[in-house]
């Protein structure tokens, strides 16, 4: 396979995970072709081929952001009970659904907003102004979209843009712009926001003949969701290709494709500025920050054995599976965890002390002993030497997004990890972190009961389960750890809360060093909070947590992120591209970080 197919399969393989993640539903299957498809549960990408240059590029992956964000926020049967009749109204109220809930992704991810608006930029890119000549030119759905995108994601406006309002502005403004406040209001809410864009599309009193009908047909038809929205983002694509020939050729798919592989369900998340320094709150060990974190309850979060959440039968299947694929890892793994225990086991020799005048007879001093038996200085001794007792946490994220390879993976590298440490007499803990439910579960029931108050804070009930006790030996938990690959465990990450759960059973331990490694494959994502929350809420969280641990304890913290960068969040972290390299990277970050400690100690 030459360079190109390498760079197309990556590409497919990064918007394909992004789709999943975005969209929440990781059954989905993806498929880039020309040829329509309309099997269920089935996404239409257009076909990598035609992609000629960097527009195209960004073009595709702001269609599959779109796509993904209709599989999340729109709900059918909403959308076909607030349906207007005629065509032109239909496709209008396609438009409108398709900025809500692209609103809403790019609110929550910018990387998501950046190729939104990039992709709709590239279209008026290379329009002649000399082409409008009439109002004719401009169709009312070009002109609605843009007025509407004008207004929700703040677009830049140029001679281009005003020609293409032209004289459908002053109808807009009359019919739309006083409504636009209640739009706001209500994006998060299908139902209300389609009622409104109803009642607007009648005001504008849209005179639906047949000869217009015809005139807008393909367009209308591309906007509609009953029909593919494929054919839309395929003719841009075409038609942005063929007019960029002099633009970057295939070549810039490499750094897209970089920039894809962080995860774009959180790429490029604005760092905004950390308020002041936590606190730690000895008595509920929360962190606290000028804008508090807030849990809205508690009453429905668990701590779980690792045994407790399955059957045991169940369980055995699961270690089976795990042992199954730990062969093909195995001979790696191993090779470097056994680097990592001649690192240990050569700071736990002794030595010994020479030449003293009691002690163990000294065998290379026999001669001494036989010219005169009471010579001085022919005995020895063994001499211990310090090495501190320690303790290490492996903290897994157990999120949707982990499932399949990363997590089998990530099973396997804790499971060899364990082993390991526990011959060099190293205690391990083995932690994992999601959520009881998708969507926010009971406490999300319960904040829809009690009238949706703002702002509560998290709305999720959290599950954080014990795979390995510190003081449990490794050959009585090893079978827990298969249960990190069954099928509906993994489901969102809510890292801050997790770190804090996992930071207070290393705090209580006795060991003099305490080391937590976080594993996990992106920011802190949950759906349900996230969206009666700022989109940084769960993230900014992390942060502050992350910093007091780093600055105000004795716990020594290190994360390594799968296909994401996490030295946002973590000072001593590292990114892997494949999960293949996870083993390595793991045993490599703690090798280092004992001889750290070795020189520290030296000098």
């Amino acid at each position: 396979m030459d360079e190109k197919e390498i760079l197309k399969e990556r590409f497919k393989a990064a918007v394909s995970s992004t789709v999943k993640a975005i969209s929440g539903n990781f059954d989905l299957e993806i498929k880039f072709s020309d040829k329509t498809d309309s099997k269920k549960n089935l996404l239409n990408l257009p076909d990598i081929i035609a992609l000629k240059n960097l527009q195209d590029f960004t073009n595709l992956r702001a269609f599959a952001d779109s796509a993904a964000l209709k599989i999340k926020y729109t709900d059918q049967k909403i959308y076909i009970k607030n349906q207007p009749g005629g065509t032109t109204a239909k496709s209008l109220y396609s438009i409108a659904e398709k900025i809500r809930y692209e609103k809403i992704g790019s609110e929550k991810l910018k990387g998501v907003r950046n190729n939104i608006i990039q992709c709709y930029e590239n279209r008026y890119k290379n329009k002649k102004i000399e082409e409008i000549k009439t109002d004719s030119d401009v169709t009312i759905t070009e002109a609605f979209e843009l007025y509407l995108r004008n207004h929700f994601f703040q677009l830049k406006e140029n001679k281009i843009k005003k020609k293409v309002l032209g004289n459908w502005k002053d109808l807009f403004d009359k019919n739309i712009k006083k409504n636009l406040k209640k739009l706001d209001n209500c994006v998060d809410n299908q139902n209300e926001y389609a009622q409104i864009i109803s009642e607007l599309i009648q005001d504008i009193n849209l005179e639906d003949t047949n000869s217009k009908d015809q005139e807008q047909t393909k367009e209308e038809d591309q906007n509609d969701p009953s029909s593919s929205d494929d054919d839309n983002e395929k003719e841009n694509s075409k038609k942005d290709s063929e007019s960029q020939k002099n633009e970057e050729n295939f070549d810039m798919a490499e750094s897209i494709i970089d920039s894809l592989d962080q995860n774009e369900n959180n790429e490029n998340i604005k760092e905004k500025e950390i308020p002041q320094s936590p606190i730690l709150n000895n008595n509920k060990q929360k962190i606290l920050q000028k804008e508090k974190y807030k849990i809205y309850t508690s009453k429905y979060d668990e701590v779980k054995d690792a045994k407790d959440l399955e059957k045991a039968e169940e369980i055995d299947r699961l270690r089976k599976s795990l042992d199954q694929q730990l062969t093909n890892l195995q001979n790696i793994v191993a090779k470097l965890a056994n680097k990592l225990q001649r690192q240990l086991l050569a700071k736990q020799n002794r030595s010994w002390e020479f030449d003293l005048e009691e002690g163990i007879l000294d065998s290379s001093k026999l001669s001494r002993i036989i010219v005169n038996p009471y010579h001085p200085l022919s005995y020895k001794n063994e001499k211990e030497m310090e090495f501190k007792d320690t303790i290490v946490t492996l903290l897994i994220d157990n999120s949707g997004s982990m499932r399949g390879r990363p997590i089998s993976v990530a099973a396997i590298c804790a499971d060899i990890l364990s082993r390991t440490l526990e011959r060099c007499s190293v205690k391990v803990e083995i932690l994992g972190f999601t959520t009881k439910n998708w969507k926010g579960g009971k406490s999300r029931e319960k904040w829809n009961v009690n009238n949706k108050p703002s702002n509560p804070g998290r709305l999720n009930d959290t599950r954080h389960i014990i795979y390995k006790s510190a003081d449990t030996p490794w050959r009585q938990s090893k079978k827990n750890l298969g249960l990190m690959l069954k099928e509906g465990l993994l489901k969102e990450n809510i890292d801050g809360e997790a770190l804090l759960w996992a930071f207070n059973r290393l705090s209580k331990r006795k060991e003099e060093r305490k080391i937590l490694m976080v594993i996990s494959d992106g920011a802190p994502v949950d759906d349900s909070t996230l969206s009666v929350n700022s989109g940084d809420y769960l993230e900014k969280h992390l942060k502050q947590t992350v910093k007091w641990i780093e600055e105000s304890s004795n716990i020594e913290i290190l994360a390594v992120g799968i296909g994401h960068d996490v030295t946002r969040y973590y000072n001593k972290a590292i990114k892997i591209s494949d999960v293949q390299e996870l083993g390595d990277v793991m045993i490599n970050q703690l090798t280092n970080l004992f001889e750290e400690k070795k020189k520290k100690t030296m000098h």
